[in-house]
């Protein structure tokens, strides 16, 4: 590939192998000039480029400054680097791919006659979606401001909340092709040295020639990778992401998408939210139990209403078994076969629901369920009780939309385990999930801590929380947790 070569002195040869391999490219532009008599090109990418800035700080600047002069090569390289460039970002480089990234980057890159290497400086001005509330996170008594796609105004909003050079960020280049640009966000005094290692060498293992989401990134640092949960946390909000950093984990920001990965991940933290640490205490418990409430009704309740209803029917108040009794005279199906039509139903309606425009979308998932809900127990498909159940199950599904994917999969599970086995077979199947569970660990963090191995200072903050004259006595960290194996000494 030509654009593996080092530049070379000469200027015409450089713009030939910049020409061919940017042959077809309409959005790159080549502008040959003379300062002070030598000759020089400017290379910029339409649409990537702030136009006005680079006119009124470079450009206008630098022409009124070297007009009807006569200077060496040298001299105007000197000139450029150390007087006239009026930005922050100011970055030489000798090779043909870096140049390429740069200027695929917003920055304008300057080629000299009998200069081997290229001067380039930051202008970037493409265009971005503005800063708005994050769309899933959504807290009450936080910041309304979520991540954006572009990486550069992700790193400004957490650097704004972490004025401390403690805070390091570290920039890499991932896909052999797209370039994209990756950052690891830790805290140096507080991230373990061997952990911080270990998750750089995992993300360079990355080589797919494109990296357009975090989701390409998560398979190579997710650790134990056939756990239905996975000890890599996903989040859209910066104060978010700083409470996490600030306890010894790594966040990774990906430019081009609107959020930012945490690991490690614990299983307590999908029952957590920002709003639990603006409100009082008692409050905060109330909330984490109603969350683990409804974890366990949206992977359970349908499973159990099938094997008990099938296998253990005495268990039901009479009352109730009698009216399920004639519900299921009316209906052609068994109570597995109504529960995985229904649930199956429901998902289609939510995958349309997301999928559609959010103005039509509302409108077809609250339509639909009325509608289906109603023909299906007047035509006498599925019975009445069966609805209370699905509808019951859905709802406590968007409590803890973090762990949609694994309670999804698992309620399927278990309708069909109960309809076949009964009590005894969710019960196994909730034992292999829970083992399963306990033995998912990433960086040597045990996904269930501090509950297991259980870590009693931990436990302030875990199913309650205490208020803060106590909880700032003793600032967690995660290396600290009981069965972490993580090196305490302090990141470099």
């Amino acid at each position: 590939m030509e654009d593996t070569k080092t530049l070379t002195s000469n200027l015409e040869e450089n713009l030939k192998i910049i020409q061919a391999a940017c042959a077809s490219t309409s959005d790159v532009n080549i502008r040959q000039v003379k300062l002070a008599g030598v000759k020089t090109a400017m290379l910029t990418c339409s649409g990537m480029v702030n136009q006005q800035q680079l006119s009124e700080m470079l450009l206008d600047p630098l022409m009124e400054k070297l007009q009807d002069q006569e200077i060496l090569s040298d001299e105007l390289y000197s000139y450029l680097e150390a007087r006239s460039l009026s930005t922050t970002e100011l970055i030489e480089t000798t090779e043909f791919s870096e140049c390429f990234r740069l200027l695929f980057s917003g920055f304008v890159v300057f080629l000299l006659e009998d200069q081997n290497r290229a001067l380039a400086c930051g202008f970037a001005g493409y265009p971005y979606r503005s800063i708005n509330s994050p769309e899933n996170e959504v807290d009450e008594l936080c910041a309304k401001e979520g991540f954006v796609e572009a990486i550069r105004i992700n790193q400004t909003m957490i650097r704004r909340r972490i004025k401390s050079p403690d805070l390091q960020m570290e920039i890499m280049q991932l896909g052999e092709i797209s370039k994209t640009d990756v950052v690891l966000v830790y805290l140096k005094s507080a991230v373990s040295k061997e952990m911080l290692k270990q998750i750089k060498k995992d993300v360079k293992k990355m080589k797919m020639p494109i990296l357009l989401s975090s989701g390409y990134l998560k398979p190579f640092i997710s650790g134990w990778p056939r756990s239905l949960v996975s000890p890599v946390g996903l989040t859209e909000r910066p104060d978010c992401l700083c409470g996490k950093i600030s306890e010894g984990r790594c966040g990774i920001l990906v430019d081009g998408v609107p959020f930012a990965l945490i690991v490690p991940f614990l299983f307590s933290e999908h029952f957590q939210s920002m709003d639990d640490y603006a409100r009082a205490p008692y409050y905060a418990f109330m909330m984490r139990t109603i969350k683990y409430l409804s974890f366990l009704i949206g992977i359970l309740l349908p499973g159990l209403y099938v094997a008990v209803g099938t296998f253990h029917p005495q268990l039901f108040p009479p009352t109730l078994v009698f009216n399920i009794a004639a519900a299921q005279e009316s209906t052609p199906f068994s109570l597995m076969t109504e529960t995985i039509i229904m649930h199956l139903i429901y998902e289609i309606m939510r995958e349309a629901g997301l999928r559609l425009p959010r103005s039509v979308g509302h409108a077809v998932s609250i339509v639909g369920s009325v509608v289906i809900s109603s023909a299906a127990v007047s035509s006498g498909l599925i019975g009445g009780p069966m609805i209370m159940i699905v509808t019951l199950t859905a709802i406590s599904g968007f409590v803890v939309p973090s762990l949609h994917e694994p309670m999804s999969l698992l309620r399927f599970l278990m309708i069909i385990i109960g309809g076949m086995q009964g009590l005894y077979g969710i019960i196994l199947v909730s034992a292999v999930f829970g083992v399963s569970v306990c033995a998912t660990t990433a960086y040597g963090m045990p996904y269930t801590a501090p509950v297991i191995p259980f870590t009693a200072s931990a436990m302030r903050d875990t199913f309650t929380r205490i208020g803060y004259p106590k909880m700032q006595q003793h600032w967690a960290k995660i290396s600290h947790l009981h069965g972490a194996h993580m090196e305490e000494e302090d990141s470099e």
